[in-house]
């Protein structure tokens, strides 16, 4: 039996799932990036589902809790990409300045 925090959608109690079907499948541009990554990192063999699943598992409770359902979807990737030694901490630190830094140009 599981009780990380997110196993929380299983539980019993917590009322219904309820989502609009006008609702976009993406609520932001990024979103629909990471969902690209995801397939691009999997077909490259870098991780399968399971190790995928365990990374978000893994996730400090309040991360899980405070991010969506796409910021899971990073976490797990950067975690995976990291622990096979694909990309460093510093390197996703470098390349998420460099965008904060065009977008700020950007506003």
């Amino acid at each position: 039996m599981m009780n990380g925090i997110h196993d929380m959608g299983g539980m019993h109690g917590l009322g219904a799932i309820v989502r609009d079907a006008a609702e976009p499948l993406f609520s932001a541009d990024w979103e629909r990036r990471i969902f690209g990554l995801f397939f691009a990192v999997f077909a490259g063999g870098y991780m399968n589902v399971d190790e995928f699943r365990h990374a978000i598992e893994r996730m400090d409770p309040v991360e899980y809790l405070e991010g969506s359902y796409y910021q899971h979807w990073i976490h797990s990737i950067e975690t995976m990409l990291v622990e096979k030694r694909v990309l460093s901490h510093a390197e996703i630190e470098r390349r998420v300045a460099q965008l904060r830094e065009k977008q700020a140009c950007q506003s």
